[in-house]
Order: structure tokens, then C-alpha cells, then sequence
């Protein structure tokens, strides 16, 4: 019996679908597939990228947003190659050294600061980092163009305000610690957790003005505060009173040598001297009452002679 044209298998041929037709369209699953992928890692580096940066970089830099410290990042990929860059980044200090005048020229420009090398940094990190800044170049306005912060006056209300949230009277709204927790500043008296971190009476004049407190606030970068506001940030309306806080705390003469903070370390001083004495009378006694039987039996002895 004679097959119809229908059921007539071409050569090399499985089914109804060419052989040739089923690679093509394996293939082009597979580059689909692999888009995907390549879509979903490139999207979770990005936002690895931008975590990073803001940890590491916002307390410095912006991308739009003008100098801090250091420069504007915006389009430094039209200053240098990726390769100068990319060294850079992995050993600031060591470029800075080697008598580079380009890097030279940067640390003058940041007064003497020198970059520090970045915890973490590897070239893939320097290449990611790159690539983030490049694409929020382009961007009309960058997520990191860095807090905004008026040139004018601040009132007494935005002082009190400051005061109110340094002192946890406020209560941050991504519930992170007060500042009081582990700093002081003037006029505090007693109060202050500062023996556990720096007075700050004098960290507006540390960080020389509004801008770079703001962002050095947006983004600690110490070790310390690091790892305590990366997931409780300070929010915008809350870091701008704090600035009103320390900037009227710096006018007023940094350290704080109030009567009551003077009075609080007296009357520690004297609790030490207290105690001291106190040691003193309990150590007299005791040894008292054994040198007592060691004295009689010695006279004993003699008597017995």
C-alpha cells in the first residue's frame, strides 16, 4: 500500500518538524534563558553596586550633587580611563604615593585627605562600582546626588528640634538609636553616653560645613555606626535638624565646660577618693587582725625562753 504525501517522513526529519527547525528553536530558548539570567544577575550586581556606594561613598561623594570631601562623581569616566579608575579605587593611597599628578591633584583639591582603601574592594567591586556611576550620569537626576541643605539661617526651632532628636526626646523614625546613646556634645552637662564615642561638640567644624555633615549623616561610614543605621537610616527630616544642632553647638564654643558637666566629674572624683579611702581602712583592719596572733605568739615564744 502506497503512503499518502502526508505521511511521508523527509529525511532527517522527527515527526512533522524538521530537524533543522528544532535546533533553531532550542537555540533560541536557550539565548532567551540565558537573557534572563544574565538580565536577573546584572540587575542584583546593580543593586549590590548601589548598596555598596552608599555605605562606602555617600559620606564622600555624590553623583550630581556637587563636592564633599571628594569630588563629584559625575561622568569620571570622561576625567580618566576605567584602567587608571579601577586602580584607584583598589589602592588609593599606594597611587597617591607611586607620584601619579593626577592623584595628587585630587589630594590636594580634598585638602590633604586621603582616601582610604574601601573594606571589600576587589577589581569586579571596582568594575560594578563603575558602571553604577556611569549609568546615574546619564540619569537626570542621580539617586545619589546627595542630601540638599539650605544656605540660610536656621531657626531656634529647628535647634530645639535637633536637640530633641540627639537627645531621643524624638524618636528616629527607622527606629535607630539616639545620638545620646553614646555621644554628648556642649551644654549637656552630665548627660551623654560619651565615653563610649567622641564629643561632637566640634564635629561641624570637623567636617568644615553643612553639605558634608548632612551626607556624613545620610551614610555613616565608621565601623561603629556602620553597621547600626545601614538598615534604620536617618531620614532627610531628621538629619537637617541635627545639622541646625551642630552648627549652633560649634558657635558656641566646642567642648563642653559646663558647671554641671564640671560638677559631675567632681563629684565622680570624689567617689573614686571615697572608695580609695574606704579600701584603705578595710585592708588596715584586716591586717590588723592577723598581724594580732602573730605579735602574741611571737611573745609567747620569748616568754618561754
Amino acid at each position: 500500500m502506497m503512503s499518502t504525501p502526508h505521511s511521508q517522513q523527509s529525511p532527517g526529519t522527527t515527526g512533522s518538524r524538521p530537524a533543522g527547525v528544532r535546533l533553531v528553536v532550542g537555540l533560541l530558548r536557550l539565548a532567551a534563558v540565558s537573557t534572563i539570567l544574565f538580565g536577573v544577575t546584572s540587575i542584583a550586581s546593580a543593586q549590590e553596586a548601589a548598596q555598596f556606594f552608599r555605605q562606602n561613598c555617600m559620606s564622600c561623594h555624590t553623583i550630581g550633587g556637587g563636592r564633599l570631601t571628594g569630588p563629584d562623581l559625575k561622568d569620571v569616566s570622561q576625567r580618566k580611563d576605567r584602567a587608571w579608575l579601577t586602580k584607584f579605587l583598589l589602592d588609593p593611597k599606594g597611587t597617591i604615593e607611586s607620584g601619579d599628578p593626577y592623584a595628587a591633584q585630587l589630594q590636594q583639591e580634598a585638602r590633604g585627605v586621603v582616601m582610604p582603601t574601601v573594606s571589600g574592594m576587589s577589581k569586579e567591586r571596582a568594575e560594578a562600582l563603575l558602571d553604577l556611576i556611569d549609568a546615574e550620569s546619564k540619569l537626570e537626576k542621580s539617586q545619589f546626588v546627595g542630601l540638599q541643605i539650605p544656605d540660610g539661617p536656621f531657626s531656634e526651632a529647628d535647634i530645639a528640634r535637633g536637640r530633641d532628636i540627639f537627645l531621643g526626646k524624638i524618636k528616629l523614625v527607622n527606629t535607630g538609636p539616639s545620638c545620646v546613646s553614646c555621644h554628648t556634645t556642649i551644654g549637656l552637662g552630665g548627660l551623654g553616653g560619651g565615653r563610649l564615642g567622641p564629643d561632637l561638640s566640634k564635629v561641624y567644624e570637623r567636617l568644615e560645613n553643612r553639605k558634608t555633615l548632612g551626607s556624613w549623616l545620610l551614610a555613616p561610614p565608621t565601623t561603629t555606626m556602620q553597621p547600626v543605621f545601614r538598615d534604620h537610616p536617618l531620614e532627610a527630616d531628621e538629619i537637617l535638624p541635627l545639622v541646625a544642632f551642630f552648627e549652633d553647638r560649634a558657635q558656641r564654643g566646642g567642648e563642653d565646660t559646663s558647671p554641671a558637666r564640671l560638677n559631675f566629674f567632681l563629684i565622680g572624683l570624689g567617689g573614686t577618693v571615697l572608695a580609695l579611702v574606704g579600701f584603705d581602712l578595710a585592708w588596715r583592719k584586716r591586717f590588723r587582725a592577723v598581724r594580732r596572733p602573730l605579735v602574741k605568739g611571737a611573745e609567747l615564744k620569748r616568754g618561754e625562753r
